[in-house]
């Protein structure tokens, strides 16, 4: 199982480039940042000095969209850091919730995302594509490659992730959920010819590791991490506004928790303590979210392996950074790497 870190791009920048060495130190072997430009800075600029100072990480956004960024922008860039550093670069890519939202503009189509990851993913491999009606080819890259991962929960953007990316990204760690989604994702891609293997699954959550499993230590771990709920409820609001409160396309074990969600203020968006994370109950943190004792985190992260997912993610936003990092590095990564 491989291991990464996300991390938002708040200043100073060193710092995040600090945590990201610190993490390949202790085995990670992905660095990952929120892609948001209004709410923090350029990733793509930091990305470039987390490549410099580090040796095997493999960097990318999760996750970035097709609204933001012209899509030849996007594969020039990704082309640019993988011809400066040796192909070392994963675009992680979905519909878009804080960086179109914050910007006054609704999530991307489906339809958009799905031609966005085609279109991408040639131009940074150095094929010709269409953009906005135009063949183009940028003449400058030799041997690019770039894998396109993912970012999806509904049964459409499931499928889409099947039949199109080369990875498939859950904000998520609960093992119910997973095997779900993977399924989903599998099938779709066995419809469309593909080996259904061949589509990498990556977990991503936030960990949070305590010295042990006492009442008050657990709670302060749900505190730092409660956050992540309101986070994913937002993509929860848009399925059940799509699939209703109660649908068999969608598992109530994803939608039911965010009956009391009263909107959201994207100005806490991923940090703890934030406020329109009331409604997300204990049993939804600990469901989402491996806490407690290292131990703990290896039993449900060998089961999530089990499950198909080859990497955890963990999104390291609370008050625990470095220990965690840390004690992943010496009782985490080792028995499941």
């Amino acid at each position: 199982m491989d291991f990464g870190l996300v991390l938002q791009t708040d200043p100073p920048a060193s710092r995040v480039v600090a945590l990201m060495r610190r993490a390949e130190r202790n085995g990670f072997r992905y660095g990952w940042t929120f892609d948001s430009a209004v709410l923090w800075q350029e990733p793509f600029v930091i990305h470039s000095r987390v490549l410099e100072h580090t040796a095997r990480l493999t960097v990318g956004p999760m996750v970035t969209n097709p609204g933001t960024r012209a899509w030849e922008v996007t594969a020039s860039t990704f082309a640019t850091l993988n011809d400066m550093y040796g192909n070392r670069t994963v675009c992680g890519i979905g519909r878009g919730d804080s960086a179109m939202r914050v910007a006054g503009r609704r999530p991307n189509t489906l339809a958009r995302l799905g031609e966005a990851i085609d279109v991408i993913r040639d131009l940074a491999e150095g094929r010709e594509a269409v953009v906005d009606g135009t063949p183009i080819r940028i003449p400058w890259i030799r041997d690019g490659r770039l894998p396109v991962w993912m970012a999806a929960y509904g049964p459409k953007a499931l499928a889409l992730a099947g039949r199109k990316a080369d990875g498939f990204i859950l904000q998520l760690a609960d093992p119910f959920l997973t095997e779900w989604m993977v399924r989903a994702v599998r099938r779709a891609a066995e419809e469309a010819g593909r080996d259904p293997a061949s589509v990498t699954v990556c977990v991503a959550a936030p960990a949070y590791v305590t010295a042990d499993d006492s009442p008050s230590a657990l709670a302060h771990a749900r505190d730092q991490c409660r956050w992540f709920g309101g986070m994913v409820g937002n993509h929860v609001a848009d399925l059940v506004a799509r699939y209703g409160e109660h649908s068999d396309l969608v598992p109530e074990a994803l939608t039911a928790y965010i009956k009391d969600r009263r909107g959201y203020d994207y100005s806490h968006h991923g940090r703890a303590g934030n406020p329109s994370a009331d409604f997300v109950p204990d049993e939804i943190v600990d469901r989402f979210c491996p806490l407690g004792p290292a131990e703990a985190h290896v039993e449900k992260l060998r089961r999530l392996r089990d499950l198909g997912a080859d990497q955890f993610a963990v999104y390291a936003m609370h008050d625990a950074k470095e220990a965690t990092i840390d004690a992943y590095g010496s009782h985490v990564i080792p028995p499941l790497g």
